[in-house]
């Protein structure tokens, strides 16, 4: 993924609206055939950061470059290489899905029917296309609000929240969906709250806080140079906790509960490799060791460690 061109480059991105600086130096890039997740808690600057990329504003400092076309000097040029859904697709209920698509396909050059079909083909709205939009499901919305943005054969899709309002089925269905379009060679960055579902759909992430990229790289790699904690079940916890204090490589030894046994576990900090000799420690001092597990960081935990624990929105 790292040798793959990137289709949308940011550098040094500011905002300031008056007087006040809302974006703080934005920078990162979204790579050719990858799904690229953009997080932030409420107020943290991602709509605003969206609405720049897209042309809707224009930012105080920095560049915008989607396929070597900077958005600031060669607006066209760039942004017909975008389709993007911000917020909630917007359709016309009365029209059939198919009208809906040939009204907004007026507006690219060489998009007729067959790029109708292909679209339609795509999204697997085959069957229901012909029918009233205001018939349709929330997901099958979606679905034709991206056969919309894909009309113009995009290198870039950006999804701002994708999946919102959708039930768990419906929710599945989009993230499997999303990852064909980037099979397909499509890039596609997504705006979500839903964390549990963008470290399922996303090979990189851009996490921003007050304005500024606080972290970006990929997923797996964030989360395990955040540290992996190493749950004991140990027993007795008081004649334990001296010899985890004692231990080097260990850090923030904390107890927790966990509800499916009797007694309070404990949570430690520490490289995986140093397990072994921390294990013949405890059995030495005569300490009983009944479980020992590695559990990686989710994403949601790493967000909460980078931004203290602001409420992502």
């Amino acid at each position: 993924m790292a040798d793959r061109p990137a289709v949308l480059t940011v550098q040094g991105l500011k905002k300031s609206i008056r007087g006040k600086e809302i974006i703080k130096g934005v920078s990162f890039d979204v790579r050719e055939g990858e799904v690229f997740g953009f997080l932030g808690p409420n107020g943290a600057g991602k709509t605003t950061t969206i609405r720049m990329l897209v042309n809707l504003i224009r930012p105080s400092e920095g560049t915008i470059t989607i396929c070597g076309h900077s958005i600031q000097k060669e607006p066209e040029q760039a942004l017909r290489q975008i389709g993007c859904i911000v917020e909630n697709p917007e359709m016309y209920g009365y029209m059939s899905g198919q009208e809906n698509l040939e009204h907004f396909a007026r507006m690219f050059p060489n998009v007729g029917q067959e790029r109708i079909r292909e679209v339609v083909a795509i999204v697997g709205l085959e069957a229901r296309i012909g029918d009233k939009v205001k018939t349709y499901s929330l997901g099958m919305r979606q679905r034709l609000g991206i056969a919309q943005a894909l009309l113009g054969r995009p290198k870039l899709l950006i999804l701002d929240e994708p999946t919102n309002g959708l039930d768990p089925q419906g929710i599945k269905e989009m993230r499997e969906f999303i990852r064909e379009l980037a099979e397909s060679g499509l890039s596609v960055l997504v705006s979500s709250h839903l964390l549990s579902e963008i470290q399922l759909m996303c090979d990189r992430v851009a996490i921003i806080s007050h304005g500024q990229v606080i972290a970006v790289g990929d997923v797996e790699e964030l989360l395990r140079e955040s540290g992996n904690r190493i749950v004991w079940d140990v027993s007795p916890l008081e004649a334990a906790l001296p010899l985890f204090a004692a231990f080097p490589e260990a850090s923030e030894a904390t107890p927790s509960d966990d509800p499916a046994l009797a007694r309070p576990t404990l949570a430690v900090r520490m490289p995986p490799e140093y397990i072994p000799e921390l294990n013949r420690r405890l059995v030495q001092a005569g300490v009983e060791v009944f479980s020992i597990t590695v559990k990686t960081p989710t994403l949601e935990e790493l967000f909460l460690q980078l931004t203290e624990g602001e409420t992502i929105g």
